[in-house]
């Protein structure tokens, strides 16, 4: 636990989405903290449609705030770290959305102001890895941006695309079920070439193709098991069902096989024993390439919509970004 210093040599900063947090709650819960860790009067940055959250993050850091507290969904928290990646300042957590992709993975609270707010003042950091995901578009044109958690081709980015923003604000993941619907239903294949680091190139097809920093969606479903926040790695899966049997061979994959076996050492020793899903590739590097055949494709970073891409590059930063967890949390540990 960091130590408090003189009343007031501590800044922090909130970066809050004003439709997703109850502001009143929010503001009574970090004035209760600076008063207990002796902490100067927070800054106030409120988020735009405009500008999620990166400006304002980039202000915090131009006073001189140490921590920066995310209190939003899961788009604030990946503008603010994208802002925060390499920098001075800390990112803390108050998950407000509907997926609350990253805190879910992390194993933070996910529905306590009060708690979210007290480790942002009295955690601790931890070093995690950001994804770096370089787009190229129709036109040639090219942009980089940060992910936290996921990003990818295919179903995921489909369902992000085909989700009506008005009903995800008023009920949440139920939004979700006639964009997967579909998704699912799409059966025209991704034709793809990529080069994961040093490898020679592979054309393959895809239904869809996800590069994870982190494994867990949401509903706690581990779609990739081995994904670790700090290990400098991605962990990447292909799917490549064939109709409906295919799907769900899928499922029973992530939900029966990574969500129950996985749990227990001798539903691990069970899964030693059986033989991998055809309809499931996983693989694992620093670094892929992809470009994409025939026609561009939607492409989503951490649930959110980034347009159609014809290629894309994603590395990982390693290390990148410090994050504040409570203390004995397991990426603290030595």
């Amino acid at each position: 636990m960091a130590e408090p210093t003189a009343s007031g040599s501590r800044l922090a900063a909130i970066v809050y989405n004003p439709i997703k947090v109850d502001l009143a709650r929010l503001r009574l819960a970090v004035a209760g903290a600076e008063q207990r860790h002796r902490w100067a009067d927070s800054l106030w940055l409120e988020t735009t449609e405009e500008d999620p959250g990166g400006g304002q993050a980039a202000a915090a850091i131009g006073a001189g705030a140490e921590v920066v507290v995310a209190a939003g969904g899961d788009g604030t928290v990946r503008a603010v770290a994208e802002a925060l990646r390499d920098g001075s300042a800390s990112l803390a957590l108050m998950p407000a959305g509907t997926g609350n992709l990253l805190a879910r993975n992390l194993g933070l609270t996910l529905d306590d102001i009060e708690d979210a707010i007290e480790n942002a003042f009295a955690g601790e950091d931890a070093p995690i890895d950001v994804g770096v995901a370089r787009l190229e578009r129709r036109d040639g044109s090219r942009d980089e941006h940060a992910f936290m958690v996921m990003a990818g081709i295919g179903v995921d980015a489909q369902m992000a695309a085909n989700t009506n923003p008005e009903l995800k604000k008023r009920f949440g993941w139920i939004a979700y079920v006639h964009s997967i619907s579909r998704s699912l239903l799409d059966r025209n294949r991704i034709v793809l070439r990529y080069e994961l680091d040093d490898s020679d190139p592979t054309t393959t097809r895809v239904h869809s193709l996800l590069i994870g920093n982190c494994g867990t969606l949401p509903g706690n479903l581990l779609l990739l098991p081995e994904a670790e926040v700090n290990d400098g790695l991605f962990d990447i899966v292909a799917l490549r069902p064939k109709g409906f049997l295919g799907w769900v061979q899928i499922w029973f994959k992530i939900a029966w096989e990574n969500g129950v076996l996985r749990r227990s050492l001798a539903g691990r020793k069970l899964l030693s024993m059986t033989k991998p899903v055809r309809t499931l590739r996983y693989l694992r590097g620093r670094r892929i390439t992809v470009r994409i055949d025939h026609r561009p494709t939607e492409f989503e970073l951490d649930g959110d919509p980034y347009g159609e891409v014809v290629a894309f590059r994603c590395t990982v930063d390693h290390d990148s970004l410090r994050i504040r967890v409570p203390e004995g949390h397991p990426l603290t540990a030595d």
